[in-house]
């Protein structure tokens, strides 16, 4: 497949988060379209239509509530070709807490469903986990170009020079292969690569955006498996985020990684995103497809 990458990774991705108004095309519900992004394997990436979602469903509440959590489940394989179409339930509107359905469609077909709570600001209880402290800092770190850029591959070039953020992993990232103690917890230091507007809404999408990149990366490395091994069939089944503190992507956060559990083709992840100060910005679960030829029996 020919590898479309884009000039400009981070213009592209907020212009894939403005989604079109359709109007009240489908009863009571509110519609809108978004286009789809290139991708190396030509399904539409997780943290797009998810992204998507939230941005669909942040258009439908007032202005003082801010999105605090969502639960979403993939169904099909996007199609890279085609653009999405979202519909938005409104469900309930209360005096603190508003929440939102939203499903994504393509050729009439659920790719993606999500529910999404929103809640005004307000006082209470705060406190967090801390962030690592003894990890190198990201200018330390290579990035994915210095890598990979070289490497004459579609998915190298993807990884390289399309995604709209910086990601540098502590320690050896698992491109290619895995080195070093096969653990299941993994830290990467990430930012969008040149600076987003002011709104906050678009930096909550954008969060949600990345979210989805390495999260199932802590089960591959717990089992020496890199995104290259020979036959290896994975997929994100479902995706829970929730939304702590105002994040800016476009400065430096880390996201601390690590599996509990895999097993039955299946393993999860879950994740906690700091900002560089040390603030909890999200922690997020998510379980995926994993299947490898080596571990399951022969037919």
């Amino acid at each position: 497949m020919t590898a479309q990458l884009p000039s400009d990774p981070v213009a592209q991705m907020i212009a894939t988060l403005n989604l079109a108004d359709a109007g009240g095309a489908r009863t009571t519900e509110d519609i809108f379209t978004g286009p789809s992004q290139w991708m190396p394997h030509g399904r539409v990436y997780g943290g797009q239509v998810l992204a998507q979602s939230v941005v669909a469903a942040t258009r439908t509440v007032a202005d003082d509530r801010f999105i605090h959590s969502l639960h979403g489940y993939f169904l099909r394989p996007g199609d890279i070709d085609l653009p999405i179409t979202f519909s938005v339930d409104r469900l309930r509107d209360g005096r603190s807490f508003s929440t939102r359905r939203v499903q994504a469609f393509q050729k009439g077909e659920p790719i993606f469903s999500m529910i999404a709570s929103f809640q005004i600001a307000d006082a209470g209880l705060d406190h967090q986990l801390d962030m690592p402290t003894d990890l190198p800092q990201p200018e330390d770190l290579p990035s994915a170009a210095e890598l990979v850029g070289a490497i004459d591959h579609p998915r190298a070039q993807y990884w390289a020079k399309a995604r709209p953020f910086d990601m540098r992993h502590v320690g050896s990232p698992i491109y290619f292969k895995v080195e070093g103690e096969h653990v299941a917890y993994q830290a990467v230091w990430l930012k969008a690569l040149s600076p987003l507007p002011a709104d906050q809404a678009l930096h909550t999408a954008a969060l949600a955006y990345v979210s989805d990149y390495t999260i199932l990366e802590s089960i591959y490395r717990r089992h020496g498996i890199s995104w290259a091994h020979p036959g290896l069939s994975s997929a994100s089944l479902d995706h829970a985020m929730w939304f702590h503190r105002p994040a800016r992507v476009d400065e430096w956060m880390l996201y601390v990684q690590e599996s509990p559990s895999a097993q039955g083709g299946r393993g999860l992840a879950l994740g906690r995103i700091y900002s560089r100060d040390g603030s909890l910005l999200a922690t997020v679960a998510q379980e995926g497809m994993v299947r490898v030829p080596e571990f399951r029996p022969a037919d």
